[in-house]
């Protein structure tokens, strides 16, 4: 499970039957920044991950990859390999906020 932040979407208007309503984003993982720990920097990759949460850009969001994105209720039977699972509120690093979603 890492953290990420949402910065596009994928438009697939021709895909298997079973991806047919499934919203695809693009999401950028982050990790916290080694030379100042009170800051979260990104990993310089994307991804393409299935929206189970409502996912708006610019939110961070927690994702899971391989076969635990398809351990979830909505992502069963999906040919998926990225899945966001939930919306990130706050991170917190030896006891130091370092992201705040009201604060974003």
């Amino acid at each position: 499970m890492f953290v990420a932040k949402v910065t596009g979407s994928v438009v697939a208007t021709q895909k298997v039957g079973s991806m047919v309503g499934h919203k695809l984003l693009i999401v950028e993982p982050y990790r916290i920044d080694p030379s100042d720990r009170k800051r979260l920097v990104t990993t310089g990759r994307t991804f393409v991950a299935v929206d189970t949460m409502g996912c708006g850009e610019g939110e961070y969001v927690l994702i899971v990859q391989g076969s635990s994105a398809r351990l979830t209720p909505e992502t069963k039977s999906l040919p998926i390999d990225a899945v966001i699972i939930g919306i990130v509120d706050t991170v917190q690093v030896d006891n130091q906020n370092v992201f705040n979603r009201q604060n974003a």
